[in-house]
């Protein structure tokens, strides 16, 4: 790996850090603001802010764990982290959406980790609604490994499409087999 690969991927984790940032700063906000405050309507019967704080994972799945919970949710992302950030070394520096994606997903996991660890809980404040239909609350860490997953699943989209037809019609040749017959 050159110098120049190398202050690519830097600058990707500089970006992994202002998402980091942007999650940690919003979440102070909320527990400052809205805890005690109450909700905050931005679109009226569509997006508002509201104070949550979560102790399981996605959809608060697994959150009457307790301690054990915490430390082991803890324990789990922090493996995903490191996992994460081995592909990410590995990814070739023109590989841009595969970085990209990587870098959002590290700063998710790391942004509701940093919680998990700190508080014993994941503080979540943006709350969508549509009519009778309510998506459950989140926040940017929780948006940055969803835009990151979802670049991940494009990419496999994408290559599979960008493959050759002939590469992928053709059959292996069986050894001993006559080609010319």
């Amino acid at each position: 790996m050159n110098a120049r690969s190398i202050l690519w991927k830097v600058a990707y984790l500089g970006v992994t850090g202002g998402v980091f940032m942007i999650d940690q700063t919003t979440k102070a906000w909320a527990a400052r603001v809205l805890r005690f405050g109450g909700d905050r309507p931005i679109i009226s019967g569509f997006l508002n802010f509201a104070y949550t704080h979560n102790t399981g994972v996605a959809f608060s799945m697994l959150d009457d764990h307790g301690s054990t919970g915490r430390w082991g949710l803890s324990a789990v992302a922090m493996v995903a982290a490191v996992l994460v950030l081995y592909f990410f070394w590995r990814t070739p520096r023109t590989d841009d959406r595969i970085l990209g994606a990587l870098a959002l997903l590290l700063a998710g996991i790391v942004g509701n980790v940093t919680d998990r660890l700190r508080l014993g809980f994941v503080i979540d404040f943006i709350d969508v609604q549509f009519g009778n239909w309510h998506y459950p609350t989140f926040n940017v860490a929780d948006m940055a490994i969803v835009i990151g997953a979802g670049l991940l699943m494009l990419d496999m989209i994408l290559s599979k499409r960008n493959e050759k037809p002939e590469a992928r019609s053709k059959k292996p040749k069986v050894s001993g087999e006559n080609v010319d017959a």
